[in-house]
Parts: structure tokens; C-alpha cells; sequence
């Protein structure tokens, strides 16, 4: 017996990587840029600074892509990764120079079957 549940904003997920690693010497600084690039080559988008965010349509792609961020963690530093999902990532509020305005839109989803 199959069954398929549909993409809703309880399954979607987002991920997001929250970062802080030294940049002191040209050394420190060139594993920083390769750690921000890493995150853009696997899809990631900055939100902040050191705060890269990831849609994903399952919590099954977002262990995929925690494992790929896992790979390429750096000696030294911080990051923390967080999984909420679409419906949580939905209530944010971001404020611009003290007025609230709402994040761009996520991705359209192409529902199939």
C-alpha cells in the first residue's frame, strides 16, 4: 500500500546556519570564504551576514543538506544549524530600520499527483 502525503507548510522545511568563525589571519579568512561558498554552491541564500537559510520540501532533503554542511565544517569557529518548518519560518517578523516588512516569498511548489 502507497501513501503520499501532500507538500504542506508542516512538512516543508527551512534550514538555516548561523556561523561565527575567525577571520584573524588570511588563513582563518580564506576557510570563512570557503565555508560561505560551500553554503551558496549547496543552495543556501544569506539572510544576514553569518546567517545562510535553505528551503527544503521534506525534513528528509534537510538531513541531506545538514550532512552536506557537516562535511564542510571548518576546525574552527561556530555554527549552529536550526530546522523549523514552513509554517513556523512563516510567523517571522524582520524589522528594516525600525519598520517591519515581510521577507520575500518562498518557493513555488509544482504539486504533480
Amino acid at each position: 500500500m502507497i501513501t503520499h502525503s501532500r507538500l504542506n507548510a508542516y512538512h516543508v522545511m527551512w534550514l538555516f546556519v548561523f556561523f561565527d568563525l575567525p577571520t584573524n589571519t588570511k588563513k582563518e579568512r580564506k576557510a570563512a570564504s570557503r565555508f560561505r561558498k560551500n553554503l551558496l554552491k549547496n543552495g543556501f541564500i544569506m539572510l544576514q551576514y553569518s546567517v545562510y537559510i535553505r528551503h527544503c520540501v521534506s525534513r528528509e532533503t534537510a538531513d541531506v543538506h545538514l550532512k552536506r554542511v557537516q562535511s564542510f565544517l571548518e576546525e574552527k569557529g561556530q555554527v549552529s544549524i536550526m530546522m523549523v518548518t514552513d509554517k513556523q519560518y512563516g510567523q517571522i517578523i524582520n524589522y528594516w530600520g525600525g519598520r517591519t516588512q515581510n521577507l520575500p516569498s518562498g518557493p513555488q511548489q509544482l504539486e504533480l499527483f
